[in-house]
């Protein structure tokens, strides 16, 4: 199962990370992704219909899960316990591939609960590649197709 990205890119890290994406569909890998905000909201709405597990199974079994849009807002403490779940179930077995304007330096500070930013930061950062980017949007330039 293919499933090709769904954020389109509008900064240098998401054109990026859908190159990431892309490639891995190319390849014959099963990707997921998400807006963060999207993806939480999803979460919440499935606790409530009966999907949530079926969710969080799907999530673990993607070779690739990009997360976009990282750390636009302070996570809830249900949101955090959410994460983790993702997180614990990907660890050391899946790529999680997350993009933020926001420096993972300053992470723990949109995770309320210290105990919980802990574990998902340690989740995310311990045996991963980081790419730090600068420039411009690229929603800056005008783009015309004829």
């Amino acid at each position: 199962m293919r499933r090709f990205p769904t954020v389109w890119p509008g900064f240098v890290k998401a054109y990026l990370a859908c190159a990431l994406v892309h490639k891995a569909c190319q390849k014959g890998y099963v990707t997921l992704c998400f807006r963060l905000p999207r993806l939480l909201q999803e979460l919440e709405i499935a606790k409530s219909d009966g999907r949530y597990a079926k969710i969080l199974k799907n999530l673990a079994k993607a070779n690739l899960l990009l997360i976009d849009d990282w750390g636009l807002n302070k996570f809830a403490k249900e949101q955090s316990h959410d994460l983790l779940e993702i997180l614990e179930d990907r660890h050391s077995f899946k790529s999680t591939l997350i993009t933020s304007q926001l420096p993972n330096d300053h992470w723990h500070e949109i995770i309320v609960d210290p105990t919980l930013a802990d574990a998902i930061i340690d989740r995310l950062i311990h045996n991963a590649y980081r790419i730090n980017l600068k420039g411009e949007s690229l929603r800056k330039k005008k783009i015309y197709l004829t």
